[in-house]
């Protein structure tokens, strides 16, 4: 039983955008390894002929055996696994930069769903056409190698979330943990980000009904620690909030010590 609406995505044509070191998927992958122009590139190409995707949308069903890998270019995707009551749990947020499902070609079928939050631009690249990308760039290939990686630290963070934190410790976490990501792919400033999700999305995510959701963003607000209005996420005292979650950004690996990409 699948939460998403299996509407067809809205086909139009892709965006200009910025290429190379301006890519979203250069700009995460970049601060894993040192990519060069030519690694860059590649990256870009991968994204030609993005797709506008309604909310809501289901990209990837539970028993697919996928040929394509599915990259987020803007807005929040999820993937979940449903219940046969229909209750959903949140497993992993897919956000900008993010490379969803690069290893399902090496299962016989999926067995979770991945479908979109908000409204997304997404690219469906076919999977031989990522092979072959990362045969001729294997900086590429490491990279998205150290990705999974901080992919598995995430979800591990994210389990102790679930088995061990409070709701307010859970909230707090999650907060902290978008403000890293999101920044690090340039869809955050140093107070928030757009948070175009809604309060039963932050349950299924973090294991709580709406109402003690509802409850637990009434006490950050009540502390002057985060403002959430028109799909916007604003951090007011990110110290205090990082406090609270025992939070410590290390997992992410969201920064190298290496130059970024020559212009």
């Amino acid at each position: 039983m699948s939460g998403f609406e299996s509407a067809e995505p809205l086909r139009i044509p892709a965006p200009h955008r910025d290429r190379h070191h301006h890519h979203v998927l250069v700009r995460k992958l970049d601060r894993l390894v040192p990519l060069t122009e030519d690694d860059a590139g590649a990256l870009a190409d991968l994204s030609v002929g993005a797709r506008q995707v309604r909310p809501r949308t289901e990209l990837l069903h539970e028993g697919d055996t996928p040929d394509e890998v599915i990259l987020v270019l803007e807005g929040f995707a999820a993937r979940c696994k449903f219940q046969p009551t229909g209750h959903r749990q949140i497993l992993a947020h897919l956000l900008p930069g993010d490379l969803c499902e690069a290893d399902a070609g090496h299962l016989s079928r999926l067995d979770f769903s991945v479908g979109t939050l908000s409204a997304c631009m997404v690219a469906f690249i076919p999977r031989r056409a990522l092979v072959s990308t990362l045969e001729r760039h294997p900086a590429m290939a490491r990279a998205l190698r150290l990705a999974k990686l901080q992919e598995e630290a995430i979800s591990r963070e994210w389990l102790v979330n679930v088995g061990c934190r409070s709701a307010l410790e859970r909230m707090a976490h999650l907060l902290c943990e978008l403000q890293v990501r999101l920044q690090a792919v340039g869809f955050a400033t140093r107070n928030g980000y757009g948070f175009p999700i809604t309060q039963q999305d932050l349950g299924d995510t973090l294991g709580l009904s709406n109402v003690h959701v509802n409850r637990t963003l009434r006490v950050l607000r009540d502390q002057n620690l985060i403002e959430w209005r028109e799909r916007q996420m604003r951090i007011l005292d990110l110290p205090q909030l990082q406090a609270i979650a025992a939070f410590k950004a290390g997992y992410l690996h969201s920064t190298t010590g290496h130059e970024s990409l020559p212009r």
